[in-house]
């Protein structure tokens, strides 16, 4: 099995004709939601991702004999795991000591 990790693919799916929403909303909600909305505004018809690209890369996954158990596809999905991934090693690099400092100190010896 593979989690399958896509970014954003130049389709209509953030068009306004396929998405539906709600007359609702929650006043607690509306900034985080009026920040999705504009993102998927700004973003939409410009995405860098090839559709065609993302069902050939499906395809490889299929036949592939030892797949991945992530794949991320997508440039976009690429440099937003590597930045994640650069964030938490730079943090854990700065707080290392601290978090072996909480083992048995016998256990620390082996």
């Amino acid at each position: 099995m593979t989690v399958v990790e896509p970014g954003f693919f130049r389709t209509d799916f953030l068009d306004e004709t396929s998405l539906s929403r709600t007359a609702l909303q929650i006043d607690d909600y509306r900034e985080t939601v009026d920040r999705t909305r504009a993102h998927a505004a700004d973003v939409n018809n410009g995405q860098r991702g090839d559709p065609r690209k993302l069902a050939q890369a499906f395809l490889r996954l299929v036949d592939a004999k030892n797949p991945p158990l992530r794949l991320p596809l997508g440039s976009d999905t690429v440099e937003g795991i590597e930045a994640k991934n650069a964030f938490v090693a730079k943090e854990l690099a700065e707080w290392r000591t601290v978090a072996v400092s909480t083992d048995f100190m016998s256990d620390v010896a082996k």
